[in-house]
């Protein structure tokens, strides 16, 4: 059965967004009998020709009010404006009605605001670029944003996570359709994973939770940074603080929004994660300096927090040439 996989770009829009998941469905096609084919439509926003965010000019094949179709899949492409960026009402009543049509739609990384905008997230489980989730949550205070994810379905709702996630995406709609053979064969065209381990969180520079310079807990932040391998307890940071426990806990989770102990967690695995990216240091050594006291306990943190365990970490984002680790149990 032919398919039709309709992408909408606008000026301004990521490259990778459109030909990543178009080169996904592209590729599918050398695997799959012609009367299988995914037929491939790009719909402008703008009449004639549009400049993507990289300067590199793009021609969709017809603007948005001549694409009546009923669409096998339509998506929605991003781009780095999208946050802030908004069309002409137009345009997302367009969008209303072509999704209605479609058999599936969905977004690649912030193309999740226009469909918000068009109040197609309501009520729906959906992920963008991890960078702009808080935004897209405020945006659409109902859909429920899983900012780790790297794709999401919610019924006929596909949204993806920031830019290479929408090859992601279309490997695992490849996979819906055509089976896992035809998705493995189109990821080793692609050179890349049929499914990456871990979610978004591990793409993040930075999980440690913001401390405002005015408060008085900053000297308490700037403590657990420099003494990570220290008795962090509660107790032991009131001290520092000059509090009691009781008015500590309470202040620190006011103004830093999470509770110390998760503070204290973070700023481990960020200090972990630099370790592992950095240096060649073995895994034990990683977990003394980082304050995890053991392998085990580090790994439990990794697994839990980013979906992949240190040296798994440390093989996707390592600069150094490590040999000197163990498996992990």
């Amino acid at each position: 059965m032919t398919r039709t996989v309709a992408l909408l770009v606008f000026t301004g829009v990521q490259s990778l967004d459109v030909s990543g998941p178009l080169d996904v469905f592209a590729e599918a096609n050398r695997f799959l009998p012609p009367e299988d084919h995914y037929l491939i439509e790009v719909i402008g926003v703008e009449h004639g020709s549009k400049a993507c965010s990289n300067g590199l000019p793009l021609q969709a094949h017809r603007h948005y009010s001549e694409a009546l179709d009923a669409y096998d899949l339509l998506l929605v492409a991003g781009g780095p404006a999208l946050v802030h960026q908004h069309f002409d009402p137009a345009l997302y009543a367009w969008l209303q009605a072509a999704s209605a049509r479609a058999t599936q739609h969905g977004s690649i990384c912030s193309g999740a605001f226009i469909l918000a905008r068009a109040g197609l997230l309501n009520g729906r489980t959906v992920t963008t670029h991890w960078n702009d989730a808080a935004a897209l949550a405020r945006l659409c205070p109902s859909a429920r944003v899983d900012s780790n994810r790297l794709y999401t379905q919610d019924g006929a709702l596909y949204t993806s996570a920031g830019v290479t996630a929408g090859i992601d995406l279309g490997l695992y709609i490849v996979g819906q359709q055509h089976g896992a053979e035809v998705a493995l064969q189109v990821a080793r065209r692609l050179v890349v994973f049929t499914q990456r381990a871990g979610g978004q969180s591990q793409f993040s520079p930075f999980l440690t939770p913001h401390v405002e310079a005015d408060s008085p807990l900053m000297l308490t932040k700037l403590h657990i940074l420099a003494h990570l391998r220290d008795d962090l307890t509660v107790a032991a940071l009131a001290k520092v603080a000059n509090m009691s426990e009781r008015t500590f806990s309470r202040l620190f989770v006011r103004d830093v929004k999470v509770t110390p102990a998760e503070f204290v967690e973070s700023a481990r695995l960020d200090a972990a994660r630099v370790m592992l990216e950095a240096s060649a240091a073995p895994l034990k050594t990683v977990a003394y300096q980082c304050g995890f006291k053991d392998t085990h306990r580090m790994r439990a943190v990794f697994v839990r927090r980013l979906g992949v365990s240190p040296q798994h970490y440390r093989l996707n984002f390592g600069s150094a040439n490590v040999s000197g680790d163990q498996p992990e149990g």
